[in-house]
């Protein structure tokens, strides 16, 4: 009886440190493109569509926008947790939501939805370089090369779809992550 005691005990202690060292290494980043393009401030980051800080929608889906992190720190509708990258997910902490695609074929767009570990929600990418769903890995998370204006001139909106990878687009398809600055 007091050997399984240890035994209870040994595993809840190593649960706890896994589950204390996944916490203390969980980062929130900005997903950038890696391109500046045309963007007049700090670049493009994958951003809530329509978004104003923590009254965004994730039913709104996702866009390009133009990256906060110059303001020295990141913004709730930009934030990304990178502990999720190695279990194929894009996560946004700060909404409990993971991206989504309703397919994997050119253009679709990518919208949030409650994590729930499906295929749909499945997306490789190591924090560096495209970003591809993994039931289609042709297929490259992409901006559009029209670019809008938002709530003013310095807000800058891509659209956010799916494309056929390719060395032509990679400018608009080659993302990385920040911190806040």
């Amino acid at each position: 009886m007091k050997n399984n005691k240890r035994l209870h005990f040994s595993v809840y202690l190593s649960l706890v440190t896994l589950l204390t060292t996944r916490l203390a290494l969980a980062e929130n980043v900005e997903i950038y493109l890696s391109d500046m393009l045309d963007n007049t401030q700090s670049g493009y980051c994958i951003d809530i569509a329509r978004a104003q800080g923590p009254k965004a929608n994730p039913d709104d889906g996702l866009q390009g926008h133009t990256c906060y992190s110059p303001k020295g720190e990141l913004m709730v509708d930009q934030i990304f947790d990178t502990t999720q990258f190695a279990d194929n997910l894009l996560y946004m902490p700060e909404f409990d939501v993971c991206a989504e695609i309703a397919s994997a074929e050119s253009g679709s767009s990518i919208g949030l939805a409650p994590c729930n570990g499906s295929e749909a929600q499945s997306f490789m990418f190591s924090g560096k370089g495209t970003i591809v769903p993994s039931s289609n890995p042709n297929m490259c998370v992409t901006v559009a090369e029209a670019t809008r204006t938002g709530r003013s001139d310095v807000n800058q909106i891509k659209v956010l779809t799916l494309e056929l990878c390719s060395e032509d687009k990679k400018a608009y398809q080659s993302w990385a992550v920040r911190t806040g600055l």
